[in-house]
């Protein structure tokens, strides 16, 4: 073997190996010098068609490319639209119906709105029976799909064609999640894209555990009851991880049709479902036929727990606060309110104890700082949820006469004042006491005690209109108030609550309360909250001298009905026509309003401040503070109607009390005798001396 280097005799040519001392071929010559023959031509090949080819596989893989590029961009838009459409990017905890439990002030339940919500469960550590009964029924190929069963789908679609209808459904346990977690009902394209999607995106982030278990945990069982513990709780009074195999089957028969299989009133439409549950545990190879076979009907256990309201008239008046309070709900919530349980049966129990037919009746209890502890908005909340306390506004009567005598006791006069008890005419106003007996010169404090409507009238001429509204303002009082002489009679509308919340005022010596139902959080304190929002302080002397005045009317005036055997503070209201009556006051740490009236404003002839309102904030107060009253109360019948009398043969006439009723104040004395004018008669029948006052109506005019 020979080598030739670069620059040897084959020069320009490179260095090669010979063997044999043969030379390689040049130009198309063997190593023998003769030239090798031409290939020979195929007749069906040409150059064409040999550069067409890979042409052809350029454009195929182009078209490929844009495809894919085309599928990028879709799933792109579509991703897009999802994160916009569902709500993906909150989490991966699906919400839960919202639910409020509200408490009272000693941590009982008293109400509820919403949903019942168990706690979360865990699939893995649920007994296989039990899940199984969910995959059995629900999604066979649990375990095994990626979100979706074309099976299944494929199934359901053979079965609607045959039955000429959709009858059945080819969702997946994921896809139900996916659909009661984060879509709503709509029976749209749309929204099957959506769950699909979501079903798919689930699939990838979760584990098949993590799933049933949120499926479980979120699914409707019937009844207003939403997760597997609420319901094994509600229907078997059990936990989920202690039903048995036909609990369990009847548990997983109830998501295909709740609300009308809930065993509470379906129990044999329950039943049979559950019997199908068991053949399809046993079908699927979950459990072996010798044990569905043994599977017994479900006994119901359901928790003895009365169940709580949905409503009351307390429950609706502190409910958009206690929401505020929670913020976003998205689970079960709880939240303590100021509802004495003790003091509402009490309440409950004063206002059915007042004998009203047509009449309506509210009362409102609350403490001197304005926590309400009792409220009733009438006479049955479930005839009538509209809210008297809270949402009516009527007129308050002489009860407004709390804020003429403030205005005047800071413009310098006092209790011992005197004031013409004349009448008076103020402009084209000419009020009247509603008696028609004028004293002339009284103390304000007799004025207060009588409830005076000229004394009133005087006062705010003296003092002014602006400072009367402006001390009304300051207790509290934020409806409208008109900008005239006659607001001293109680002319402008407020409601109950805030009338309360304006004696609570009083009584706590700082203003204005504001009423609440929820306890307190920790508040901050800011410079600006003594401008913008801030309590006040009343003087030592405008308390003591209004403290002085509401006894005066409580124990020995207009309201001596309600005097109790502490010392008492109050207030009555009686409103044109006899159309609306008020008692407010307070004893010890107990400020309460009643009132009574008719919904259609009419007139109930005989109705006074001092009467059945007063008897039933006695009635109250008596219990609620373990007190007596001043004076036995009248042995009035709760048979009796103190606004509209039974004219019955079965009526039964109070002996050595007063009956009201037509217009008219029947006394029955202690002798059996009856005579009018009782209600102005003393406890032995007498009539009133000339310096004693009488009860308070309306100033009646001709304005």
């Amino acid at each position: 073997m020979r080598h030739f280097p670069f620059g040897s005799a084959n020069d320009g040519d490179p260095p090669f190996e010979l063997t044999g001392g043969m030379p390689p071929p040049r130009d198309g010559r063997d190593p023998y010098g003769r030239r090798a023959p031409e290939p020979e031509q195929d007749d069906d090949f040409d150059d064409d068609d040999d550069a067409a080819a890979p042409r052809r596989r350029i454009a195929w893989g182009r078209w490929i490319m844009r495809g894919l590029g085309a599928l990028v961009i879709v799933f792109v838009l579509l991703v897009g639209w999802l994160a916009i459409t569902a709500p993906l990017s909150k989490s991966l905890q699906p919400p839960l119906p919202p639910s409020v439990t509200l408490l009272a002030e000693d941590g009982t339940p008293i109400a509820r709105r919403g949903a019942i919500i168990g706690a979360p469960v865990d699939a893995a550590k649920l007994p296989k029976n039990v899940t199984n009964a969910f995959i059995a029924i629900e999604d066979r190929r649990f375990r095994t799909h990626w979100g979706i069963d074309p099976r299944g789908i494929l199934r359901a679609m053979f079965h609607n064609i045959g039955r000429g209808g959709l009858r059945e459904g080819g969702s997946t346990i994921t896809q139900q999640l996916a659909k009661n977690a984060f879509l709503d009902s709509d029976r749209t394209a749309a929204r099957k894209i959506r769950e699909v999607m979501i079903a798919f995106w689930l699939e990838a982030w979760l584990s098949k555990d993590q799933i049933l278990s949120r499926y479980l945990s979120n699914v409707y069982f019937g009844d207003n009851v939403y997760g597997l513990r609420a319901a094994a709780k509600h229907y078997f009074n059990r936990d989920p991880e202690d039903l048995s195999i036909g609990q369990a089957a009847m548990m997983a028969g109830l998501v295909k049709a709740p609300s009308r299989l809930a065993p509470t009133g379906n129990l044999k439409g329950a039943r049979d479902r559950q019997k199908l549950v068991v053949r399809a545990m046993a079908d699927a190879g979950l459990i072996d036929k010798a044990t569905a076979a043994d599977v017994g009907p479900a006994r119901l256990s359901a928790s003895r727990i009365k169940p709580l309201p949905d409503g009351t008239y307390f429950a609706d008046w502190v409910l958009p606060d206690a929401r505020d309070r929670a913020g976003e709900i998205v689970t079960e919530t709880t939240v303590r309110t100021t509802l004495d349980r003790r003091l509402q049966r009490m309440a409950e129990r004063a206002v059915a104890h007042a004998g009203l037919k047509t009449a309506q009746v509210a009362l409102v209890a609350m403490r001197p700082d304005g926590r309400v502890v009792a409220m009733v908005g009438g006479k049955n909340y479930a005839a009538s949820p509209f809210n008297r306390a809270t949402q009516a506004r009527r007129q308050p009567g002489s009860a407004f006469k709390l804020f003429v005598y403030l205005a005047a006791m800071r413009a310098g006069l006092t209790p011992d004042s005197m004031i013409a008890d004349e009448p008076v005419t103020i402009g084209d106003w000419s009020p009247k006491n509603s008696d028609g007996r004028y004293e002339g010169q009284i103390t304000l404090r007799h004025a207060f005690a009588k409830s005076s409507n000229v004394a009133a009238a005087r006062l705010i001429q003296k003092v002014g209109v602006a400072q009367v509204i402006k001390a009304a303002r300051d207790l509290g009082i934020s409806t409208p108030i008109p900008n005239e002489a006659t607001i001293a009679l109680g002319t402008s509308t407020v409601s109950l609550l805030e009338l309360t919340a304006a004696y609570a005022g009083i009584a706590a010596e700082n203003y204005p309360v504001r009423p609440r139902g929820l306890e307190a959080e920790p508040e901050e304190h800011h410079w600006y909250d003594g401008l913008t929002g801030g309590t006040h302080a009343l003087t030592r002397t405008e308390r003591d001298e209004m403290l002085d005045l509401l006894s005066a009317s409580a124990e020995t005036g207009t309201g001596r009905r309600a005097a109790l055997s502490i010392k008492t503070f109050g207030k009555t209201g009686t409103t044109q026509d006899n159309r609306d009556a008020l008692f407010m006051g307070f004893a010890d740490d107990l400020v309460v309003g009643v009132w009574v009236g008719n919904d259609d404003n009419t007139p109930n002839p005989g109705l006074s401040g001092g009467g059945v309102p007063a008897r039933v904030w006695r009635e109250f107060m008596t219990q609620a503070l373990g007190v007596s009253a001043a004076i036995p109360p009248e042995a009035i019948p709760a048979t009796v109607d103190p606004d509209a009398l039974d004219d019955s043969d079965n009526t039964v006439l109070p002996v050595g009390g007063d009956i009201e009723g037509m217009g008219l104040h029947l006394h029955v004395g202690r002798d059996g005798s009856i005579s009018l004018g009782g209600e102005n008669r003393d406890d032995r029948g007498r009539p009133p001396r000339p310096d004693e006052p009488r009860d308070d109506e309306p100033y009646r005019d001709d304005q």
